[in-house]
């Protein structure tokens, strides 16, 4: 058996301010969507153009009205980046770098709902 990784999830409660969020912070787009008949959910998958086949998968549930329950938050999704000098300066233009590790030369930015993301450097 060979399994490949294919897509993570996060659950969103605006989908349009996340939508914009992931295309102004790290140049995803959306890929495809599915939409319920009914109306009660929305999947948005987003890839980063080509240079890698794993997606992000946004889940809108109509129903839903708190902020999700992240629990400390201990996961992550991570991204390298080639020019992460540029990244750095337009992530703090964008106020969203919540933790910076000079030590690792790495840091995080949070998301509308508070989801982590790790950004690396290339060639590390």
């Amino acid at each position: 058996m060979n399994f490949k990784f294919v897509h993570n999830n996060f659950n969103v409660l605006d989908l349009d301010k996340s939508l914009a969020f992931y295309k102004e912070a790290l140049g995803l787009v959306e890929i495809r969507r599915k939409e319920a008949e009914d109306g009660s959910f929305i999947l948005v998958y987003l890839g980063d153009g080509g240079s890698s086949s794993h997606q992000l998968e946004l889940t809108w549930l109509r129903d839903w009205d708190r902020p999700y329950n992240l629990g400390d938050n201990e996961f992550h999704l991570a991204f390298e980046v080639e020019d992460f000098e540029a990244a750095h300066k337009h992530h703090q233009e964008m106020g969203c770098i919540c933790f910076e590790n000079e030590k690792m030369g790495i840091y995080f930015i949070i998301d509308p709902d508070n989801y982590w993301l790790e950004i690396l450097p290339a060639n590390r």
